[in-house]
């Protein structure tokens, strides 16, 4: 079953995450309130895919994607990066720090669907 590591301050943005995902059957969940507590969870199992906010209090999310791409285990873990900042820089700096995909909210649930189907079937390119 593929395990997807949900990571955002809010917990109503988390659960409208998994909400979003249900229809793709088979899915797990693991929540993460901060980035912090991403990289530890990252520690302890293995997962298929991350869906990161960018701003959080403690470590944010280019911070998160720049551990992972840091680490030979998970570098090639699918990142699925969502934010409220819809600006070019925000976009720019996520991509190049090695997120996979930049998502503006708010977005609707067919397009977090579709990438993350796609990039749980496709691969990241």
């Amino acid at each position: 079953m593929p395990e997807v590591l949900v990571v955002d301050d809010s917990k109503v943005m988390r659960d409208m995450v998994v909400a979003c995902l249900r229809p793709l059957t088979g899915l797990g969940f693991t929540h993460a309130s901060s980035g912090l507590e991403a990289i530890e969870r990252l520690s302890l199992k293995p997962y298929d895919l991350i869906v990161l906010d960018l701003n959080m209090p403690d470590i944010g999310g280019i911070e998160v994607v720049e551990f992972v791409r840091g680490q030979d285990t998970l570098r090639h873990l699918p990142i699925v990066m969502v934010t409220t900042r819809g600006d070019e820089a925000s976009r720019t700096k996520a991509l190049a720090a090695g997120a996979d995909r930049f998502m503006t909210k708010p977005f609707t649930p067919a397009a977090l669907l579709a990438e993350v189907q796609g990039l749980l079937t496709g691969g990241r390119g």
